[in-house]
């Protein structure tokens, strides 16, 4: 499960971030995950609790917002969903497609309270 790497990686970055804002917590981490991110959302939420435990971000909200994977067709121009990366224009059946949405991994905000 990469995924409490992951939530370690965030907490660290969010900590660092706040601490440097003279919070004294955070109370909402607020994040885009788009579905071709390799990232597994309610993973995510299940092990950020334990890799915020004793840093400013214990008992904050954590805010996931999932973004659709979407591809353009490179010889039609054909805007479509897609599940995985690679895939075949579904209108001309071309394999010159782009992801032009989906492999987002962005903190959006913080939410700090003031420390002491």
């Amino acid at each position: 499960m990469h995924e409490m790497s992951i939530a370690l990686s965030i907490v660290d970055a969010v900590d660092a971030q706040a601490r440097v804002e003279g919070a004294g917590r955070i109370s909402r981490v607020e994040l885009v995950i788009g579905r071709l991110a390799g990232i597994e959302p309610e993973s995510l939420r299940f092990c950020f609790p334990a890799a915020a435990t004793g840093t400013l971000a214990e008992g904050a909200e954590l805010d996931i917002e999932e973004i659709a994977a979407v591809a353009v067709c490179g010889a039609c121009g054909f805007r479509f969903s897609v599940t995985f990366p690679v895939a075949e224009c579904p209108e001309c059946r071309s394999l010159r497609i782009s992801v032009v949405s989906g492999e987002e991994f962005v903190i959006r905000s913080i939410t700090i309270e003031e420390g002491d």
